[in-house]
């Protein structure tokens, strides 16, 4: 199985993918830190630094430039190092999921608040996360604009997104259980990225699979990669 990794500022790709990193400040654990939280600062997203992932699987009947696929890379490949585009590429992944959302098959989320003093935590858990997805893959994927299109054969795409976000007030929580509930968590962190023209992000990771044109995900290969997937 192959993938595609959309990069930000800092470029770490290595084989193949566009991973975007921008890292910056602080944060600890949500649940059990309600009584932290009075005694942070307030910022423009409330307290803390939250980190999160989402993931969408949807069904793509072919890979030309209006498909996810398509979608997908144009993001990857209009994205510079700037604070306000690389917030807006996160901007469009979420919007770009979002009005494809009759071709969602599953989907599932989780989030993890820290507190100020925790930077080097926030970013390890942060790390943790963005490994943990890269490992699922054999080879990493830069789209080449001079690629010859090829539509290729229908199949399920899986596209996920790491973020490390200051505040708490961005949603992670809910994303497979409704179609409206991943709405919700996908327009909450389309909104919360665009905050302070992109300096609320300290880090983002988009990621997708296939990669490859030949390339075709049934669903029982997506529920053995991605177990955490629950069907919407």
């Amino acid at each position: 199985m192959f993938k595609c990794l959309i990069s930000t500022l800092m470029l770490l790709s290595a084989s193949g993918f566009l991973v975007l990193d921008v890292k910056r400040t602080s944060s600890k654990n949500l649940h059990l830190n309600l009584f932290d939280k009075l005694f942070e600062e307030e910022g423009m997203l409330g307290k803390g630094i939250t980190v999160g992932k989402v993931q969408v699987a949807l069904m793509s009947s072919d890979r030309s430039d209006s498909s996810i696929f398509g979608l997908l890379e144009d993001c990857a490949t209009d994205t510079g190092n700037e604070p306000e585009e690389l917030s807006r590429m996160a901007n469009d992944v979420c919007l770009a999921l979002m009005r494809k959302s009759d071709s969602w098959v599953a989907a599932c989320s989780t989030g993890k608040w820290f507190k100020g003093d925790d930077a080097g935590k926030a970013e390890s858990y942060y790390n943790e996360l963005a490994n943990a997805e890269a490992m699922k893959f054999e080879k990493e994927y830069i789209p080449d604009d001079n690629d010859d299109e090829n539509k290729g054969s229908s199949t399920i795409v899986v596209v996920s997104m790491i973020i490390e976000i200051q505040g708490d007030s961005t949603k992670f929580d809910g994303a497979g259980y409704s179609i409206a509930q991943t709405k919700e968590i996908l327009a909450s962190i389309a909104s919360d990225v665009l905050v302070d023209d992109g300096y609320c992000v300290n880090a983002v990771e988009v990621l997708w699979t296939p990669g490859e044109k030949d390339e075709v995900m049934s669903k029982n290969d997506m529920f053995l990669d991605f177990p955490e997937l629950i069907d919407i």
